[in-house]
């Protein structure tokens, strides 16, 4: 007999509550929170996040600041865009 539902990642410590749009915005959440991105400093795909806003390579140990969820804000990412 399968399953009928599928396990939802992280999500799925939260069972039946919360509904599933709820449960889809915070699996994409985690997912850009534990993503490696790359470094500004050495351009390696090291950058882990320590914590909120708080961002370290892992190759060079560069450490800066950042959004909550990614190393860089919406904002940052059109100046850059502008800049390449």
């Amino acid at each position: 007999m399968s399953r009928r539902t599928k396990k939802r990642g992280s999500t799925a410590r939260f069972g039946p509550r919360y509904g599933v749009s709820v449960k889809n915005r915070i699996l994409e959440i985690d997912r850009k929170k534990q993503a490696k991105y790359v470094c500004p400093r050495c351009a390696k795909k090291n950058v882990r996040r320590i914590s909120t806003g708080i961002w370290q390579c892992a190759s060079c140990h560069y450490t800066f600041a950042g959004a909550a969820f990614t190393p860089t804000s919406g904002k940052m990412k059109s100046l850059s865009s502008r800049f390449e």
